[in-house]
């Protein structure tokens, strides 16, 4: 009996820590944050519930809260990759890396798909960010700060986004990561590409120069309503 209850023990608590991730995942801080404030980022600028529609509809203080919170998410979802290795004691370290790298990717993905919305959330860069500073640090922050770098020269957050998804996919294959097994740089590259898949839209919008910049300055500001009220006006 003993060996039965251990074996429905082992099967069924990596199922709880992806499901734990899941749901901490699907948290929609961004909107709860709008609304906190009285708006509803679903309703304003790009529609989006991430970071950086909070941080320009409703203000920088507010943008960066919900960059921290929606990047906790895959830290913590990494770290429910460690409840089987706490709880049950001779889980192989190979099992756990794997476990925490699967429970990050369920945190990103409710992030992405949170059941709380109608699986309508976000693109899932800041969850990603987490994920990586909680399995892979340094291709979290060769990727982030690659992201910087290219926000600040173009302005442009998607390019800066996708970008850094290359970035953390090259890092993967680099002599930082050959001591690990196959199946985790596989995995993270498979992450990096969904990160840069969900701004095809933005993708799309660069290449026929109609994206919007982000506004630093007043004068970049007006630039960019100027910009927006042209588009409008032509379709």
């Amino acid at each position: 009996m003993e060996q039965i209850g251990f074996s429905i023990t082992t099967l069924l608590l990596p199922l709880v820590s992806l499901a734990i991730a899941y749901l901490f995942g699907a948290i929609p801080f961004g909107l709860l944050i709008g609304k906190a404030r009285g708006i509803d980022v679903r309703t304003v600028g790009s529609q989006n519930i991430g970071a950086t529609n909070v941080f320009r509809c409703v203000g920088a203080k507010y943008g960066i809260l919900a960059f921290v919170l929606d990047m906790v998410k895959g830290v913590v979802g990494t770290l429910c990759g460690c409840l089987p290795a706490l709880l049950v004691a001779d889980v192989p370290d190979n099992t756990t890396l794997l476990l925490r790298v699967l429970c990050g990717t369920a945190a990103m993905l409710g992030h992405i798909f949170p059941v709380y919305l109608k699986f309508k959330g976000g693109k899932g860069v800041s969850t990603a960010l987490g994920l990586l500073f909680g399995v892979a640090p340094w291709a979290g922050l060769l990727g982030f700060a690659g992201w910087g770098v290219i926000f600040v020269l173009s302005r442009y957050v998607s390019l800066a986004s996708c970008l850094a998804g290359c970035i953390v996919g090259g890092v993967m294959w680099s002599p930082i990561y050959a001591d690990k097994p196959l199946w985790y740089s596989i995995l993270i590259t498979i992450l990096a590409l969904l990160a840069i898949f969900k701004h095809r839209q933005n993708i799309v919008r660069l290449c026929k120069g109609t994206e919007n910049r982000f506004a630093f300055t007043a004068k970049q500001r007006a630039a960019r309503d100027a910009k927006r009220a042209q588009q409008e006006a032509s379709k």
